[in-house]
């Protein structure tokens, strides 16, 4: 577990597991490319407020420093199941990640469920708490691997990397947010 770090008006902590023991070579070179990660932001702010900043995706890159740039693909339903946004990212290390997210599961301001597909497949959820009158706990589980040909080549030698350049980018993103509410919430 990654030690947690006590923001200005937000409380981050990142973690990541996944691997298990197994002596099946495949399965070893697949457990190396997948991650699972889990970051928690706990924000000054209520939680509507926390909602409607983590459901403007189109808006992240104003307050998301290493987010390039946000796509609009598809609408969605009148409620945005459905939708599809484009991401791309870049972080600490010299590449850069595009992907799309396709908006599965919606519960308001509770619960934000998506589907990645591109460089990164998998699942992703924010799972937001109301904490006290005026605080919020926000949660992301980030289940995905990784389809780059040379990332999960050196998936074995570079995890470690992989998982504290993605710590960095989500610890940006809560400093970030808690910043864009201070002025915004």
């Amino acid at each position: 577990m990654i030690a947690p770090f006590l923001l200005s008006s937000a409380f981050i902590t990142s973690w990541v597991t996944g691997l298990q023991a197994t002596t099946d070579i495949e399965n070893i070179n697949r457990a190396m490319d997948e991650y699972n990660f889990a970051t928690v932001w706990t924000l000054d702010a209520p939680i509507e407020v926390v909602w409607d900043a983590l459901v403007a995706s189109e808006r992240w890159p104003e307050w998301w420093p290493y987010l390039d740039r946000v796509v609009e693909l598809a609408g969605g339903d009148s409620d945005g199941i459905g939708s599809i946004r484009h991401f791309t990212w870049h972080g600490s290390l010299p590449y850069t990640l595009a992907f799309d997210i396709m908006v599965t599961k919606i519960e308001r301001p509770v619960h934000l469920e998506g589907v990645t597909s591109g460089d990164l497949e998998g699942v992703g959820r924010w799972t937001l708490a109301k904490m006290g009158e005026s605080s919020t706990r926000v949660q992301y589980d980030w289940n995905v691997r990784t389809i780059r040909p040379w990332m999960k080549m050196i998936a074995p030698l570079a995890r470690w990397f992989f998982v504290w350049n993605h710590n960095r980018v989500m610890m940006a993103g809560g400093e970030g947010l808690a910043g864009y509410l201070r002025c915004h919430g």
